[in-house]
């Protein structure tokens, strides 16, 4: 279990910790902005957050840790998987509360543009690296 949490575990748990704090930060912030004191949606919407951030999280060490050398074809195979894994618990969450009619034009949207992010700098990183010979 130490190799396992020295190797990408407490890697993922920080990052899982950072990026939904700060969803949930931005998040509160435009409501605040908007006047309303509290998030309508409630708890079943902060649950399908932290779900959706998890995946984000099994995505990135997928990428990282999938062994296929070609990292174009690691980062397609990722993305296909978390997507799917992303609709599926938009899916699910029509099951606890009511969908707006963009919810999977919304979270795809989203998701796609930061995967591209990600995707992008982990390819700028891979190169320097190359470069330097790490």
């Amino acid at each position: 279990m130490k190799k396992i949490w020295n190797s990408w575990l407490k890697e993922a748990i920080f990052i899982y910790s950072i990026i939904y704090t700060i969803a949930t930060i931005i998040n509160s912030i435009a409501y605040l902005i908007q006047g309303i004191r509290y998030d309508p949606s409630g708890n079943g919407h902060e649950l399908t957050r932290a779900l959706i951030v998890f995946i984000g999280i099994i995505a990135y060490e997928m990428v990282k840790h999938l062994p296929i050398k070609n990292i174009f074809l690691r980062m397609v195979i990722t993305y296909v998987v978390a997507l799917a894994c992303v609709f599926f618990t938009v899916w699910l969450t029509q099951f606890v509360e009511p969908l707006t009619k963009s919810a999977y034009k919304d979270v795809s949207i989203n998701y796609t543009g930061l995967f591209i992010v990600v995707a992008v700098i982990a390819v700028i990183f891979q190169k320097i690296r190359q470069k330097k010979g790490i």
